[in-house]
């Protein structure tokens, strides 16, 4: 069985989905500390004027020493980060073939209020697996393994500032005409411009290491 290690993101990039596609057995990392400029609680959206970055704010600790693990990170509520994600995603996509497919279906997440990052996170890959028709047996550690013996070890993918070594097929954007082809987008980007066809694409995307 084909099993793969990776930390739950925000409204994944493409390249953790096409490992969730190819895969056996995924397993979510429940035992690491939370780190900044990560997926976590960020995902890239194309828009007329680039890629857009849509962040959710985090609550700190001021008082505490000790690091967070990501399981136990709240949001920060006071600021209005739904309604903006929300309104940024369907400026950017409402001319999409497919957002009206899927607004009705996203929408709700972002009029409900969370405490902990990773149970919105958790609920956004839960909708977006099943608008994919993607089902999966979806595991977490009990334990932080820094090189796991039975996994395939993704979990790189959720730096935001690192490029996978991974080669994306080009598929249909928006603003590819204006921007050029913008790789390893939130599959968020690949589900309003491609809809059914995004399970596809995901399973044919070439993987390293290989899920084979």
């Amino acid at each position: 069985m084909r099993s793969v290690l990776l930390h739950p993101t925000y409204g994944c990039p493409i390249s953790q989905y096409a490992v969730i596609a190819q895969a056996d057995t995924v397993f979510f990392e429940a035992k690491d500390n939370y780190q900044k400029q990560t997926y976590r609680n960020r995902k890239k959206i194309a828009t007329s004027l680039g890629i857009l970055q849509l962040n959710i704010p985090i609550l700190h600790n001021k008082y505490s020493q000790e690091r967070q693990q990501t399981f136990d990170v709240h949001i920060e509520n006071k600021f209005h980060w739904q309604r903006d994600h929300w309104r940024s995603l369907k400026v950017a996509y409402q001319t999409s073939p497919y957002f009206e497919y899927y607004e009705d279906t996203f929408e709700p997440l972002y009029h409900a209020e969370y405490s902990k990052l990773v149970d919105f996170i958790l609920k956004l890959h839960e909708v977006i697996m099943e608008c994919l028709q993607l089902e999966k047996e979806i595991k977490y550690t009990d334990t932080y393994e820094k090189l796991p013996i039975d996994k395939l070890d993704f979990r790189h993918l959720a730096l935001a500032k690192k490029k996978p070594e991974i080669l994306f097929p080009e598929y249909h954007q928006l603003f590819k005409e204006k921007h050029s082809y913008l790789p390893n987008l939130s599959v968020l980007d690949l589900l309003f411009n491609e809809g059914p066809n995004a399970i596809t694409y995901l399973e044919n995307i070439s993987l390293t290491p290989s899920l084979t």
